[in-house]
């Protein structure tokens, strides 16, 4: 595999428009997206939100018809919709707290100037569980568990109730700006003992193949999460695929909800906005 990752980044396009200096989030906004415009000219922006599918006709039939037909998130669905109308210990719900589930996806992230923060979905959910039951999401042995289990079914449901919404992360300003450009600087850094970044596989190699597998473009990344991946045999959140490309290159890995991946997906949601939410989402 290092091989051909190596080759993969040999083969790297400039992308001298946007980079780790750059501090203007607006400029940032329209050359990433130009630059996937360009790149894949007969492709309508719109369809971006299909993830590598939007690459590839026959994978993307192939896709299709699995989603009309049997999703493999659909369970999960109909678990998480039991969790969100199950009371807390307090009698609460996470209606009380999140509001109308409906308009939920469209929130996060955001920045959050009083807790210089960014604040995500998940983290909002977990908060919510912890104000009402006592304590957030956890494993079997009392450990946060954030980046699947419960708290995937829940954004599983949440995220079919919010399809067809559009991506519309506020341009940052202020010190967002700061965790702003955190992101940026996470996703185009090299890191690993493959002295990968984001940016090698999914910006200079989006469409080309690694082995089996088609690279995706970094716009639309956030799209259809959660996501149930064959691979995984399970449904997970966007912070469990950063940590799984994490541990492709053999870099230090952070867990679920950290600072590093918060910024990372507040910088790709906003590089996204303009598409729609369609998770959530499935992937071999």
């Amino acid at each position: 595999m290092k091989k051909v990752l190596t080759a993969a980044v040999a083969m790297s396009l400039s992308f001298a428009a946007i980079n780790a200096v750059h501090a203007d989030p607006a400029e940032d906004l329209t050359a990433f997206q130009d630059h996937f415009k360009t790149a894949f000219k007969d492709i309508p922006f719109e369809d971006f939100k299909d993830g590598a599918y939007a690459l590839d006709a026959n994978l993307k039939a192939q896709w299709e018809e699995m989603e009309s037909s049997f999703p493999p998130y659909e369970p999960d669905i109909d678990a998480g919709k039991t969790i969100w109308e199950t009371p807390f210990k307090n009698g609460k719900t996470y209606a009380d707290c999140m509001g109308d589930i409906k308009s939920i996806r469209t929130k996060y992230p955001y920045y959050d100037a009083e807790k210089d923060t960014i604040v995500t979905a998940e983290g909002a959910l977990n908060a919510c569980k912890t104000e009402g039951d006592g304590e957030g999401f956890v494993d079997k042995e009392g450990k946060p568990l954030l980046n699947k289990g419960k708290i995937a079914q829940l954004m599983a449901y949440i995220a079919m109730e919010n399809r067809g919404e559009k991506i519309n992360v506020a341009t940052p300003e202020g010190k967002a700006v700061d965790w702003y450009e955190k992101g940026k600087n996470f996703y185009y850094a090299k890191r690993g003992q493959l002295n990968m970044s984001c940016a090698d596989c999914h910006t200079n190699n989006a469409g080309k193949m690694i082995r089996a597998d088609l690279l995706s473009p970094a716009v639309g990344h956030v799209t259809h999460w959660p996501t149930y991946r064959s691979a995984d045999g399970e449904i997970t959140t966007l912070h469990n695929r950063f940590m799984g490309c994490n541990t492709m290159v053999r870099a230090a890995n952070f867990k679920a909800q950290s600072d590093e991946y918060k910024a990372l997906e507040y910088f790709l949601t906003y590089m996204s906005n303009g598409l729609e939410w369609n998770g959530p989402g499935s992937r071999k």
